[in-house]
């Protein structure tokens, strides 16, 4: 069997890197097409070095020539600019994507790669949260595997194989806690960014470590369950699971459970997606029941961790509102990243920009760029205001 060629999205992140370390693992299996970044131009040209892709791109114009100097002379390929992100994403020499661009910015070349036909492996849960019904329905009318590589989701897919449509009663999502499990809001209020950038269990990047902590990550998460998995509101819960081994569990019609579970590292997902449908062998650490006696589970607290129950709430709702949360949601991490805003402010914000941009129940896709643009903009002049 050839190898499958893997176009790798979002190289420079977290995602990225451990996808990069699955691939030379497995050089028998993989080889790099296509890494594309947004800034981090120094690690893209080390990466092209060498895996040697047929292309790069790098999102911010301003870094074209310091990558392409490097690199042309190598035979490599060398784009820049978000529409080159998109365009390269529809290639046909790309067997399989690896959607691993941090937040919104990662909608267009997903969809690109889908429109293709190419497969995904979707890490960027942002792109679900905006426009699942789109993305989704553009997957199903091209007949499109779209695998998860979210721990969460990617314990679901499992889960799910060889059932039965219909079968579903619930789906549960575990979520660690993150490092401010059963503080209370006057804990909280002092909270600074270095303190809620130590996850107690998992490797991630920033953004999805600044989510974890204020229980977001596991609100978009409900909602890309949705999408991915053709559920209900009714049909999705969380429970909070502070050592991280199982990663999530099916409740079928007959009562029954399935869970999967290992220890907390990102490369088995990554790699079980890449490989899909084949479980590759590997070296990663095995889990050992000797080495956790107790497995412990308990509800989440979203009196204190609002954004949870603001994610539950739009839900339910649906239409646009999901896009305006993800965009006050990456607004205000961006903010409290920089030490502009506080750790319970940042809910303040998203909860006044879901009540200012008007809600639309059946948005085209278009709609929901406008509507990311507006809730963007509100939450931008609500943190000028705040700061």
């Amino acid at each position: 069997m050839s190898k499958k060629r893997i176009g790798i999205f979002g190289s420079t992140g977290s995602i990225g890197k451990q996808a990069l370390d699955v691939i030379e693992a497995h050089p028998e299996k993989f080889e790099v097409e296509v890494l594309t970044a947004q800034n981090n131009a120094e690690l893209l040209i080390e990466q092209a070095l060498k895996f040697r892709p047929n292309a790069v791109v790098i999102g911010d114009e301003n870094k074209y020539t310091q990558v392409k100097d490097v690199l042309f002379d190598k035979g490599i390929k060398v784009f820049a600019g978000a529409k080159a992100m998109v365009e390269v994403a529809s290639w046909n020499t790309i067997d399989m994507m690896l959607a691993a661009i941090v937040g919104f910015a990662g909608l267009a070349p997903t969809l690109s790669a889908i429109e293709q036909g190419t497969p995904v492996a979707l890490a960027n849960k942002e792109t679900l949260v905006v426009a699942g019904d789109i993305v989704m329905a553009t997957a199903r009318r091209k007949n499109v595997p779209v695998i998860p590589v979210d721990s969460e989701h990617a314990a679901i897919f499992q889960c799910l194989i060889g059932e039965p449509a219909g079968s579903v009663e619930k789906v549960v999502l575990t979520a660690s806690g993150g490092p401010f499990l059963g503080k209370k809001p006057n804990y909280l209020i002092n909270v600074k960014k270095d303190h809620a950038l130590q996850h107690p269990n998992w490797s991630m990047g920033a953004k999805i470590t600044i989510d974890s902590a204020t229980l977001m990550n596991k609100g978009l998460e409900m909602i890309e369950a949705r999408w991915l998995f053709n559920l209900t509101a009714d049909q999705i819960d969380v429970i909070v699971h502070p050592q991280s081994i199982i990663h999530s569990m099916v409740q079928f019609t007959d009562g029954s459970m399935k869970a999967q579970m290992g220890l907390p590292d990102m490369k088995l997902p990554i790699q079980y997606a890449m490989g899909f449908p084949q479980r590759l062998p590997n070296a990663f650490p095995r889990f050992s029941f000797k080495n956790y006696p107790s497995l412990t589970f308990e509800a989440p607290d979203t009196k204190t961790f609002r954004n949870l129950a603001i994610a539950m709430e739009v839900l339910k709702i649906g239409g646009n509102s999901a896009c305006v949360m993800n965009a006050a949601n990456e607004e205000v991490v961006n903010a409290f990243l920089r030490n502009r805003i506080g750790f319970l402010q940042m809910t303040e914000v998203i909860e006044e920009t879901l009540a200012k941009i008007p809600f639309q129940a059946k948005p085209t896709l278009n709609d929901y760029y406008l509507t990311d643009a507006a809730a963007r903009n509100y939450a931008a002049s609500l943190v000028d205001r705040l700061g």
